[in-house]
């Protein structure tokens, strides 16, 4: 379980706009361009849902479940490569059948199947996106800021 410390910046319903600093971790993620960087700088903001009924100012404690995140790495990074050289395989199998030279109709089911991979990606991923267990979560208030 991954942990991030932050500040409560601003509240909508049932979640929390968390302001973070860039951990060193962030440097080898390769999704690090699409996160809400604020000004060029090394803070970010993270929506994150508030389970510990956090205040705008406290400094919290948000997780990321592991084997969440594992699963959508795999699904980003793994299954489209994966979809790629089926696709290819299966175009060389299939080859003597369409008239096509190997190498051909591989690399044209290799690109058909890499592609319909990639619109399904994009079909899961937003399903995904809504469900609070591919959310990060305030777990505890570290500080709470003066009322």
């Amino acid at each position: 379980m991954a942990t991030e410390e932050g500040i409560v910046i601003k509240l909508e319903a049932d979640r929390a706009w968390v302001k973070t600093k860039k951990s060193v971790s962030c440097e080898s993620c390769a999704s690090r361009k699409s996160c809400n960087v604020m000004g060029g700088s090394n803070d970010m903001e993270v929506a994150a849902i508030n389970t510990a009924g956090a205040a705008v100012g406290d400094r919290v404690v948000m997780n990321f479940e592991t084997s969440s995140f594992l699963k959508a790495t795999f699904l980003l990074y793994v299954f489209p490569i994966i979809c790629m050289f089926l696709g290819a395989v299966v175009g060389q199998e299939i080859a003597p059948a369409v008239n096509l030279g190997e190498s051909v109709a591989s690399a044209v089911s290799g690109f058909l199947f890499f592609f319909f991979s990639i619109l399904f990606v994009r079909v899961k991923a937003n399903k995904m996106g809504n469900e609070s267990r591919y959310q990060p979560k305030i777990i505890r208030i570290k500080k709470i800021a003066p009322r």
